[in-house]
């Protein structure tokens, strides 16, 4: 596939005006210029299957959003310094689908944002500065935030890398930890190196799904044993859900559900509004009460009436289009027919998911799971090519993120596999 020429003048003028290493998915880069539901559209008139957007939750360009949104722009914007009822009627409604405990948010305009207040609070609360991470994962990009990132630590950071150490990633298909216990083990091990530093531990945060981490393949109530050790050691537990929220699992509102846990402090973004700009902090009264004594906090955009109409708007798309059990019956269904590609191809070492979370890592050899990174990306450009658009992660970056807006349909995941079996027929595992 050559690239149109608009699209070699896009690169061009991205270098130009945006700066260098502006990354891009794909070897080929697509120009989309209008998405609907579950599809997206090139500049050429071509129509993809959207199989990894989590940001349009409900389907790209939703009515109902859409005119939520128009209808609150057309009649007041304003930042909440004045009173507005937009934003109460939502975080009740948000803090509805939560834990009793769970009763009080702020709001802002992304998930880095709502991560770096969850860092700050966990230090209001318990006067210490240690947090704890996974070695695989992503929670965003401030100066504070961007610390979690041990893959992409920023070589320039005030000083802040002190403060955060980091466990092994859990990774169900290499290291299996049936009940969670050596997670928990390892949490424990870093919590000790924090106070034997004289730092102290607060905090303990992750993706309760470990998107990012390839999302291994666990039980119900696996995280419980971890949740324990942070708590007896008097630190905070702060649960990410901007990528395993809102339903996504299939069998729970939030994946901290799913894995047996109430955290302390929950954090939400891009799919929260259906792409228009929103994050939020979902935490105790007394949690959020510190932090409002021991911070300064005040965000001009976070909660304003626009982005409160469009996230009440996902909350009552998911409720009445009955999304949450969509995602179920659509990811098993996804699932068995990632397994009939595993039975016929000796190079899917392993498939896993939840609902609308699936895919199946790649290996160059079953019995040493050696991954196949150069496979997957290859894999994954083929798909491009065919109108099909997903991605890869995972510690080796060698699993299929499939990750669909949530009213992916059966019909929609066959044409996906049907699709995937003609690639992977056609694709050598070593070029």
């Amino acid at each position: 596939m050559t690239l149109p020429a608009k699209s070699v003048e896009l690169i061009e003028r991205r270098a130009q005006l945006l700066g260098p290493n502006v990354s891009t998915f794909y070897d080929e880069p697509v120009h989309f210029v209008k998405g609907e539901g579950v599809w997206l559209w090139d500049a050429d008139g071509r129509k993809y299957l959207d199989c990894y957007n989590n940001v349009p939750h409900v389907g790209h360009c939703n009515p109902r959003v859409v005119e939520a949104i128009c209808r609150q722009a057309s009649t007041l914007n304003t930042h909440t310094r004045y009173l507005h009822d937009g934003i109460l009627d939502y975080v009740e409604k948000l803090t509805g689908t939560m834990d009793a405990s769970l009763d009080t948010a702020i709001l802002t305009c992304t998930g880095s944002e709502a991560n770096d207040i969850a860092l700050r609070m966990a230090e209001g609360m318990t006067g210490k500065r240690g947090i704890i991470a996974t070695d695989a994962t992503y929670h965003g990009n401030t100066a504070l935030v961007s610390q979690l990132s041990k893959s992409n630590i920023p070589t320039v950071g005030f000083g802040l890398d002190q403060y955060f150490r980091f466990v092994r990633a859990p990774d169900s298909y290499r290291n299996p930890d049936l009940d969670g216990a050596k997670f928990a083990d390892a949490v424990a091990e870093q919590i000790a190196e924090h106070e034997n530093s004289g730092t102290g531990f607060a905090a303990l945060i992750l993706c309760p799904y470990f998107l990012n981490e390839g999302f291994p393949d666990h039980p119900d109530g696996w995280l419980a044993p971890a949740a324990d050790v942070v708590r007896k050691a008097g630190g905070l537990l702060i649960c990410d859900e901007v990528q395993s929220g809102f339903g996504r699992t299939g069998t729970h509102m939030w994946a901290h559900q799913k894995m047996g846990v109430v955290p302390d402090i929950m954090t939400i973004g891009k799919p929260m509004a259906n792409g228009h700009p929103v994050g939020g902090v979902a935490t105790r009264s007394e949690i959020i009460a510190t932090f409002r004594e021991g911070y300064r906090y005040f965000n001009t955009f976070g909660g304003n009436p626009v982005s409160c109409a469009a996230a009440l708007a996902v909350l009552e798309e998911i409720e009445e289009q009955n999304l949450v059990a969509n995602s179920k019956s659509v990811g098993d269904h996804a699932r068995n027919r990632l397994n009939l590609l595993k039975e016929k191809y000796d190079f899917i070492g392993d498939v896993r998911g939840s609902g609308l979370i699936f895919g199946a890592e790649m290996v160059l050899n079953r019995d040493s799971k050696e991954p196949a990174g150069e496979f997957t990306e290859r894999v994954i450009n083929a798909m491009r090519c065919r109108g099909i658009i997903h991605s890869k992660l995972g510690h080796h970056k060698n699993t299929l993120k499939i990750r669909p807006p949530m009213p992916f349909s059966v019909e929609n995941a066959d044409l996906l596999f049907d699709t995937l079996a003609e690639v992977l027929a056609e694709t050598p595992l070593v070029a």
